[in-house]
C-alpha cells in the first residue's frame, strides 16, 4: 500500500491529511504548530495521523508540504544578516527603490518607510559594467572583488546576495564572483540575480536576490531538519515544498531558491480548490478562504488559477511567480470596534488571534469579534469539533452588547448581523479585486469556501457576488493540506530580451523556447520523473513599445513552427490589452521576457464517492434549532455532515456541522450532496437572491 502526506502548516495550527493513493481514503488530523522548529510539529502530526490510519511510517512515499517558514521569517524580520555586491555607482539601488508610497494624498508624511533587507553599510561596489545586450563594457576587477568582499567578512555577514546592472543579459561576471566568495567567505550561502530573477529592472532584481539571501539560511536548516527527522523516524518518502505558485519543487530545490515560497500557504488553499472543484465538475471558479486572521482569494480559470509576477509580505514586494491572492484582514476573530470620532461600526483589521481569542472562547477574551457575531446569531453552535470545543454563548452575548450600546440598538442580535454583514462586505470587496476590476463578471464563476470560517459565511458570499453554486469542499478546515498532497512537481525558466517584433523572427522565438524549457526540465529530471511524463506551457511578458508595464500572455509554441507564432502573439496581447483597459495603441508590440514553465504529472489520487442516498436528509439530522436571520428568529435544523449521502439536499435555514468547519444555509437556499461529498449550496426557484 502506498500514502502520500499532505502538510499544511499555519501560524496556529499544522494540518496533516494522509491519503491513500488506491482508495482515496482520508485520515486527517490538527496539532499545534511548532514556530521555533516547525519539523517538531509536523513529525508529531505525522505520527498521529498514521496511527489513527492503523499503517506503520514506512507506507508514506511522498510528504508534500506548504509552509510559512519563508514567509513569517520576512514578517517576523528574523532572516540573515545579508551582503549585497553591486556594480560600482548603484550601491544604493534599494535605498531608491521605486517612488511610491501607500496611502491617500500626502501619505508620505505619516508613512514609515521600511529598512531594506541589505543595509547600506553591508552593501559593496565592484569595478564591472556590461551593457542591455550583454556586451562586456568594464571587464570585471577581480582584485576589487575580493577586497570588497573581505569588507563584508569583517562585517559579519550571513548571506550573500550578488546583483550587478544588466547581469540578466550576461551572468558570468556573477558567477565568477560567487567563485571567488567561496574562497573568501566559505559556508556562506550566495545568490545571484543571474539565476534567482534574470530579468530587467535593477531594483526589483536585486530586492529579490535579497530576499532569497534573507531566508535562504532558515529554509535550508528547515528543509534538512525535516528530512533528518523523517528519516530517523523510518520514513523513507520523497519530500516536495509547495511554490507559490502552486507547484512543487523537491527541498533540496526549495531550499536554494526559497523567494519562490513566500506564498506556499495560500497557493496550498488554491490548488485544494481547483481539486475540489474539478471533482465536482467545475472549471471556473472564485476561491475563498477564510481563517482567524485574514481571508484569501483568488481567481481560477479552466482549473488554471491566475498567475501574478509578484509577491507582497508585509512591506515587501518581490518579482516571484505566484497564485494571483488577494488578502483581507477579515477573518473568525476580526475584533468589532465603534471609533468614537465616527460612532460608524468597524470590523476588523485588528484581530483577538488565537490567545485570548475570542470573547467565546472563554479565554480572556473581551472584545466582540466575527465569531462571537456568529455565536449570537445562532451559527456557530455551542459545541464545535465533535464536542472537544465548547463555546461561552452569554460571554459571546456580553462582547456584542458593547457594539449594540455604542451603535444606540436594543438588541444585541442587530449589532451580530451588522458585523457579519460588513465583514462579508469586506470580503466581497477582495473578491471583486480578482474578478470585476480584472474584467472577469463574477456571476460566470462557482465561489469555493474553505477554511475554518468560510463555509460559516460562504452563502452570504454567494448572495453578494451572484456566484452560484457555493462549493463547500470535503474536510474545508484542512484543504490547504489537501491542495498540497493533490499538486504536482513544476520549475520554470525565464529570460529577458526586450526586442521590438520587428527585430524577432518565428525561429529564434521557438529557438530561445526550446531551451529556456531544457534548462527548466533539469531540476524535475534530477527528482526522479520520466521525461515522457512532463508537460510544458510558454509565456511571454510583452507591452507596446514606450509602456512601462507588461502583460504575462500564454503562448502556443506550435504556432512558431508554422511561422505564425508572433502574429498569434499580437492579436493575443490586443485582445487582453482591450479586455483590462479598453483600448489599444498603435505602437509597435515588444516582447520583454519568456518563460517556459515545466510540469510534472498529476497525482493518481482516487476520489471518495458517497453512497447514494435520495434527496431526504433525515438520516443525518441532529436536532433542530432557531437561528437568526435578517432581524426574526427562524426554526432550522442541526445536521451530522459525515451522515449525509449523495442526492442528500438540505434546505435552509440549516446548519451542517463536521469536525473542522461549519456550513450555514440561508433561508431560500439548499445544498446539495455531490457524490464526491462537496456541498453544492444554490438559491431555490422561489427564492429572490441578490446578483449584483
Amino acid at each position: 500500500m502506498a500514502f502520500r502526506l499532505g502538510v499544511d502548516v499555519g501560524g496556529t495550527f499544522t494540518d496533516i491529511l494522509l491519503i491513500n493513493e488506491e482508495t482515496g481514503e482520508t485520515h486527517r488530523f490538527k496539532t499545534s504548530s511548532t514556530p521555533e522548529d516547525q519539523s517538531i510539529g509536523v513529525l508529531y502530526g505525522i505520527e498521529q495521523v498514521c496511527a489513527a490510519a492503523n499503517i506503520p511510517l514506512s507506507y508514506v512515499r511522498e510528504v508534500l508540504h506548504g509552509t510559512t517558514v519563508a514567509t513569517n521569517a520576512i514578517l517576523e524580520k528574523k532572516g540573515a544578516r545579508v551582503g549585497l555586491v553591486t556594480t560600482k555607482g548603484f550601491r544604493q539601488v534599494l535605498q531608491i527603490a521605486r517612488s511610491f508610497v501607500p496611502g491617500g494624498l500626502a501619505g508620505w508624511i505619516i508613512w514609515p518607510k521600511p529598512e531594506p533587507l541589505a543595509d547600506l553599510e553591508d552593501t559593496v561596489e565592484v569595478i564591472e559594467r556590461v551593457s542591455t545586450n550583454g556586451e562586456v563594457l568594464t571587464p570585471l576587477n577581480e582584485e576589487d572583488v575580493r577586497t570588497q568582499l573581505r569588507k563584508l567578512k569583517k562585517k559579519g555577514i550571513e548571506a550573500l546576495s550578488i546583483s550587478l546592472i544588466n547581469s540578466y543579459a550576461y551572468g558570468d561576471h556573477e558567477a565568477r564572483i560567487a567563485q571567488i566568495a567561496a574562497e573568501e567567505l566559505p559556508g556562506i550561502p550566495v545568490s545571484r540575480s543571474s539565476v534567482v530573477l534574470p530579468e530587467l529592472r535593477e531594483y526589483e532584481r536585486t530586492i529579490t536576490t535579497v530576499a532569497n539571501a534573507y531566508v535562504q539560511g532558515q529554509v535550508s536548516r528547515y528543509v534538512g531538519n525535516l528530512e533528518n527527522k523523517l528519516g530517523e523516524a523510518g520514513i523513507d518518502a520523497q519530500l516536495s515544498i509547495l511554490r507559490s505558485d502552486g507547484g512543487l519543487v523537491s527541498g533540496k530545490v526549495a531550499a536554494n531558491n526559497p523567494v519562490s515560497l513566500l506564498l506556499s500557504g495560500p497557493a496550498g488553499g488554491v490548488t485544494g480548490a481547483v481539486w475540489a472543484a474539478e471533482q465536482a465538475g467545475f472549471s471556473d471558479l472564485l476561491t475563498f478562504d477564510m481563517g482567524g486572521t485574514s481571508t484569501d482569494v483568488a481567481l481560477v480559470q479552466n482549473l488554471t488559477p491566475r498567475i501574478g509576477r509578484e509577491t507582497t509580505v508585509g512591506d515587501l514586494t518581490v518579482r516571484a511567480t505566484s497564485v494571483d491572492v488577494r488578502t483581507v484582514g477579515a477573518g473568525g476573530g476580526s475584533i468589532a470596534h465603534v471609533p468614537p470620532l465616527t460612532q460608524a461600526l468597524r470590523v476588523g483589521p485588528q484581530s483577538a488571534g488565537a490567545s485570548p481569542g475570542p470573547a467565546s472562547y472563554d479565554r480572556g477574551g473581551m472584545e466582540p469579534t466575527v465569531t462571537d457575531a456568529n455565536v449570537v446569531l445562532g451559527y456557530l453552535l455551542p459545541q464545535l469539533a465533535g464536542g472537544e470545543i465548547g463555546l461561552d454563548v452569554e460571554a459571546a452575548g456580553t462582547a456584542v452588547k458593547t457594539i449594540a450600546e455604542a451603535i444606540g440598538l436594543d438588541g444585541i442580535e442587530g449589532a451580530a448581523e451588522g458585523i457579519l454583514h460588513i465583514v462579508n462586505e469586506n470580503i466581497y470587496g477582495a473578491l471583486k479585486l480578482v474578478s470585476t476590476q480584472q474584467g472577469f463578471d463574477p456571476r460566470d464563476f462557482a465561489l469555493v469556501a474553505f477554511g475554518g470560517a468560510g463555509p460559516l459565511h460562504a452563502n452570504a458570499l454567494g448572495k453578494l457576488t451572484g456566484a452560484w453554486p457555493v462549493i463547500i469542499p470535503p474536510s474545508p478546515g484542512v484543504l490547504c493540506a489537501y491542495g498540497d498532497a493533490t499538486t504536482s512537481l513544476r520549475d520554470e525558466s525565464a529570460r529577458t530580451l526586450v526586442q521590438r517584433f520587428s527585430e524577432l523572427s518565428d525561429q529564434l522565438v521557438y529557438d530561445i523556447l526550446k531551451e529556456l524549457e531544457r534548462t527548466a526540465r533539469e531540476s524535475l529530471l534530477a527528482a526522479g520523473l520520466d521525461e515522457n511524463d512532463l508537460t510544458v506551457s510558454y509565456s511571454a511578458d510583452m507591452r507596446y513599445h514606450g509602456q512601462g508595464f507588461e502583460i504575462p500572455i500564454t503562448m502556443d509554441i506550435s504556432t512558431f513552427l508554422s511561422g505564425d507564432g508572433l502574429n498569434h502573439l499580437r492579436t493575443q496581447f490586443d485582445t487582453e490589452h482591450e479586455r483590462l483597459f479598453a483600448f489599444l495603441l498603435d505602437n509597435e508590440h515588444e516582447f520583454v521576457t519568456a518563460r517556459a514553465t515545466v510540469s510534472g504529472p498529476r497525482p493518481e489520487v482516487a476520489s471518495v464517492t458517497l453512497e447514494a442516498g435520495g434527496t431526504d436528509p433525515s438520516p443525518a439530522k441532529l436536532s433542530k434549532h432557531t437561528l437568526f436571520v435578517d432581524g426574526n428568529y427562524v426554526p432550522a435544523v442541526i445536521y451530522d455532515r459525515g451522515l449525509l449521502k449523495a442526492g442528500n439536499v438540505v434546505n435552509g435555514p440549516a446548519v451542517i456541522t463536521e469536525m473542522d468547519s461549519t456550513t450555514l444555509v440561508l433561508p431560500g437556499h439548499a445544498a446539495t450532496v455531490h457524490p464526491h461529498g462537496s456541498l453544492l449550496i444554490r438559491p431555490t426557484e422561489d427564492s429572490e437572491t441578490t446578483k449584483d
